[in-house]
């Protein structure tokens, strides 16, 4: 069975979905299996994309005018095409750099295994990326993770604020623009500094 996916980036009406269907339609995909979405391809928000991924069962076969009217970028483009091939389900491309996309026919089948290596190639690139950039912050003194939010005059309003028996940790994470965890990390309940708040005060006084 045969299911289309069209889309348009605006829905003021200066594109229509028309030439998209009409090429559908001739492909041989009925009117009622035709999902639709007026909205820009970077959106996560795609209704007729989730329903239309819903509507596929094995054996089925997703047809779309151009690959940029399927996916995201290339990183959503990629997971989908993996979806499918886990799914059993078929995917055609009828116009654009992917018009010779079939993985229905005999040849178009390695398309899957195509994707699935630039898929990998994807994923360890970016673990790549990660460990270089772990290394490089390393290299520089720095640890992983999220960047240090508490310098010496944020801890010592902390401080002077947490002092007062009738504060509410919550209320003086907000105003320093901290989270409740951050501030708990530094400072006391009373408004002494923990260990690393010491080492703030001692390394900027």
């Amino acid at each position: 069975m045969l299911i289309g996916y069209v889309r348009v980036s605006k829905a003021d009406g200066s594109q229509v979905l028309d030439l998209q269907k009409d090429a559908l339609k001739e492909c041989g995909v009925g009117e009622d299996w035709i999902y639709e979405d007026l909205a820009s391809g970077r959106k996560d928000d795609r209704p007729g994309l989730k329903n239309c991924l819903k509507a596929l069962q094995p054996g089925n076969t997703l047809v779309v005018w151009k690959l940029d009217r399927l996916g995201r970028d290339i990183k959503h483009l990629l997971q989908l095409v993996e979806e499918f091939k886990n799914k059993n389900v078929g995917l055609k491309v009828l116009s654009g750099a992917g018009s010779q996309i079939d993985t229905t026919t005999p040849s178009g089948k390695m398309i899957f295994g195509l994707f699935a290596v630039l898929a990998e190639f994807e994923r360890d690139l970016i673990v790549e990326r990660t460990k270089a950039g772990l290394a490089a912050a390393r290299a520089r003194g720095r640890k992983g993770g999220r960047p240090r939010k508490m310098d010496k005059a944020t801890l010592q309003m902390a401080m002077s604020a947490m002092a007062d028996p009738k504060s509410i940790a919550a209320n003086v994470a907000k105003r320093l623009g901290i989270t409740t965890t951050t501030l708990y990390m530094y400072v006391n309940g009373d408004g002494s500094p923990k260990e690393i708040g010491k080492k703030i005060l001692a390394v900027n006084s």
